[in-house]
């Protein structure tokens, strides 16, 4: 996969994009990640990218020439198809069934929006728009961090084993089980006996009702959706108790 970001504060992406699995995913060649500076196509002396808005209002708004001819620019670097992706608080919020549609996209050109937002005429030029959740950052470029890290792990060979990936939060639609390591014993508190049974069978059962249990708890809006069995859900409806959503039915 390629992935292309487009940005005016490129600078902040190598520290993230070097490290930890990321940068491993580079060095095995499963992402190339590119990284370029919108103003780069930006005109003037000063290469501004941004100016006042029509009509009036606080803040500035973003420019399209630039846009335009950065993503026409970048798409030509590369025959793969590309899936143009605005990071906006107006998209789909990021959930992990968009991540792993994503992530089988041949490419990704990224655009990072910043201060209020980008010329309309900007959105012709997107196949999706996504939002990291509902709340307010200063620009697309941490929201794009979060797309490419969720994105990129679920690359062939970039975890070392990829039944983790159907076992972690989300891909049941579940929240993911309680998870212990050594010691056994720590201060009072002890690993549940199942996980040292050895008995993989009851050690699988557990993790399931552990995982629809947390949800119930922590996240009962996902339960609607996940699939579970009729047993599964009976349970479901006894851990939610007094956590179900107003109006919601399981």
């Amino acid at each position: 996969m390629r992935i292309d970001i487009i940005s005016i504060f490129p600078e902040i992406f190598e520290p993230t994009l070097g490290s930890s699995m990321l940068g491993i995913a580079r060095d095995k060649g499963a992402v190339t990640f590119a990284i370029h500076n919108l103003r780069d196509w930006a005109e003037g002396k000063h290469r501004t990218t941004d100016d006042y808005p029509f009509g009036g209002g606080y803040g500035m708004v973003m420019k399209p020439e630039p846009f335009f001819s950065a993503v026409e620019a970048v798409k030509a670097l590369d025959d793969a198809p590309a899936t143009v992706v605005l990071m906006c608080p107006q998209g789909r919020r990021l959930d992990q069934k968009l991540v792993e549609d994503l992530s089988k996209r041949e490419r990704l050109v990224i655009l990072c929006g910043r201060y209020e937002g980008v010329d309309e005429r900007v959105r012709s030029l997107v196949d999706i728009e996504v939002s990291a959740g509902d709340y307010v950052l200063t620009g697309g470029e941490l929201p794009a961090m979060i797309l490419v890290d969720a994105v990129t792990r679920l690359q062939p060979g970039v975890l070392a084993s990829e039944t983790s990936i159907e076992e972690e939060s989300f891909s049941w639609g579940l929240l993911e089980y309680p998870q212990y390591t050594r010691p056994a014993s720590f201060r009072g508190m002890d690993v549940p006996e199942v996980l040292l049974s050895g008995d993989h069978g009851r050690v699988d059962r557990w993790r399931r009702t552990e995982a629809i249990r947390r949800t119930a708890q922590r996240r009962p809006d996902l339960l609607p959706g996940a699939d579970l069995s009729s047993e599964e859900r009976s349970f479901a409806e006894e851990a939610l108790g007094s956590n179900a959503p107003e109006g919601d039915t399981l």
